[in-house]
């Protein structure tokens, strides 16, 4: 068991440090929203992979190519929404607003959405982190456990840590957040681009 949770534990940081829409829309929204407010999306990957992984281990593998077509054109065009709301953040930027520090239940709805629609959780769980789950399943259901266990526990601390990070940056004054929105907000206008032109030329 302790193979597949130390599997889990690489795995799961792997996902939460690599660069993707999902990490720039919880970096943006930390930066306008701070990040005692964002921090429950960090949870997001938990509200939204439990349908991702059944869809890649029992259907995504074989339906059509055009299923991801699909998913890329989806995913770009929810991007391009964040974005916007983001450049709004960005264009009515107040740092003298009080952040409040309620749970917001549309962060998590919003930043599961985020998931579900992006390709990426679908070809990771597929073609990565799929095949070693089945595995374990299949040798003993306390392996397979124990790597779910560890990927989530991993991930989710990883995206609270950049949520953080990004959220205390807040306190370097209002134009350094400002400026990292702006930056955040081109950069999730790019990956909605670059998912749809995958989706148009798949």
């Amino acid at each position: 068991m302790w193979l597949y949770i130390l599997q889990g534990i690489g795995f799961g940081f792997a996902a939460a440090a690599q660069p993707g829409p999902f990490q720039t829309y919880l970096i943006s929204q930390s930066l306008a929203r701070g990040w005692k407010k964002t921090l429950i999306a960090s949870i997001a990957p938990l509200v939204s992979d439990a349908p991702i992984i059944a869809l890649c281990l029992f259907i995504l593998s074989q339906i059509p190519i055009w299923f991801q077509r699909f998913l890329y054109i989806g995913g770009g065009v929810f991007i391009l929404y964040l974005a916007y709301g983001a450049y709004q953040a960005w264009m009515n930027f107040d740092f003298s607003m009080p952040v409040s520090v309620s749970i917001s239940s549309q962060s998590i709805l919003r930043a599961a959405m985020m998931n579900i629609l992006s390709p990426g959780p679908y070809l990771y769980w597929s073609l990565i982190t799929g095949p070693i789950l089945l595995k374990g399943w299949l040798e003993s259901p306390i392996n397979g456990a124990g790597f779910l266990a560890g990927f989530y526990v991993t991930i989710t601390m990883g995206l609270a840590a950049i949520i953080f990070v990004f959220g205390s940056a807040r306190q370097l004054g209002p134009k350094f957040s400002r400026a990292l929105l702006g930056i955040s907000t081109i950069a999730l206008f790019c990956f909605g681009l670059y998912q749809l032109w995958l989706g148009i030329n798949s």
